[in-house]
């Protein structure tokens, strides 16, 4: 089957290691196994960490990229993949210490075909296309549980989104806003403010004053906004902390955090069960992704260097129906 992967790692160019081609059909690794036919899958800075060595080594190679996937399923049903693969038993999948992603220890989704364990499918409304459907299990579920399981973000309360623009600080801008939140975002690029603001929230440049101290900071940046961060968190507020994109050494108050009472958590994916509940929202109040680019999968290279652009706002999905 044709599949996108990385053939070899390199860590100053990650596309050098990517190629399209021919790769072997998924293999079920047990009873309760079952193989999806994908219909369309999205890109996540994940991708390309792969392709530069992190999670991934010389011994895994060739590996199949690729964790978000909408499709079809042996009974024709269609469904969203659920990218973690973990205990069942575990309570909280992503609190496992021996789970992994798709594309990790087991072939990712830009392929034909991707092969999960059973519980890891999401039934997909008929409300949602599949293009949608394929850009909720990994950027949309990480800034769901940062803004309602870990955030516990109120209607009528107040957020920060940190860097606007790439997939998880987008999807918190949407999701805020449609949860009835203010909403804050920063970007440092005007053009891309501009269009934060067309989300419904108050787009500000990074290091900003805002007009209030917010609930819930959505900070995916890291070293470069975590002071800004601590400032404009209101007493007893959550900084949820998902990415480091600009370093991941950032320097901390405490006696900020402790006089206000500030909690500062981590946040990584979700669990199924929240992603159904992301769908559900989506499906019932009309929320959409947003989606900067629909590439045929045939194209898989070029969604790549899109991604890779850096200058995305929003999701960059393949179509493999094309």
């Amino acid at each position: 089957m044709r599949a996108a992967y990385a053939a070899s790692i390199n860590p100053d160019d990650p596309l050098a290691g990517l190629e399209v081609g021919e790769q072997p059909e998924p293999v079920p690794q047990g009873e309760d196994w079952v193989t999806v036919t994908v219909r369309a899958s999205a890109l996540n800075h994940h991708d390309l960490w792969s392709l530069r060595g992190v999670g991934l080594d010389g011994n895994q190679l060739p590996m199949i990229l690729g964790c978000d996937a909408a499709g079809v399923d042996e009974a024709g049903n269609e469904v969203l993949v659920h990218a973690v693969i973990g205990d069942p038993d575990a309570g909280d999948e992503t609190l496992d210490p021996k789970r992994s992603l798709l594309s990790e220890r087991y072939p990712g989704t830009f392929a034909e075909q991707v092969a999960v364990p059973r519980r890891n499918l999401v039934p997909k409304p008929a409300q949602l296309s599949f293009i949608d459907a394929a850009c909720l299990p990994t950027a949309w579920l990480t800034a769901y549980r940062m803004l309602v399981g870990k955030g516990r973000l109120a209607a009528g309360g107040a957020v920060l989104v940190q860097g606007a623009g790439g997939g998880v600080a987008t999807a918190a801008v949407v999701l805020g806003v449609a949860l009835g939140a203010r909403v804050y975002a920063t970007s440092r690029d005007p053009a891309k403010r501009e269009r934060i603001a067309a989300l419904g929230a108050t787009a500000v440049a990074p290091g900003a004053r805002l007009p209030e101290r917010v609930d819930v900071v959505v900070e995916t940046v890291g070293q470069a906004t975590f002071d800004h961060s601590l400032k404009c968190t209101k007493q007893g507020g959550r900084i949820v902390v998902s990415g480091t994109t600009s370093g991941h050494l950032a320097t901390v108050d405490l006696r900020r955090v402790f006089f206000l009472q500030q909690q500062i958590l981590g946040s990584t994916m979700g669990t199924r069960a929240e992603l159904v509940e992301l769908v559900k929202l989506c499906a019932e109040r009309g929320v959409r992704p947003i989606v900067d680019q629909v590439f045929g999968f045939s194209a898989a290279r070029a969604a790549f260097e899109r991604l890779h652009s850096g200058e995305v706002f929003g999701k960059v999905v393949m179509d493999h129906t094309a």
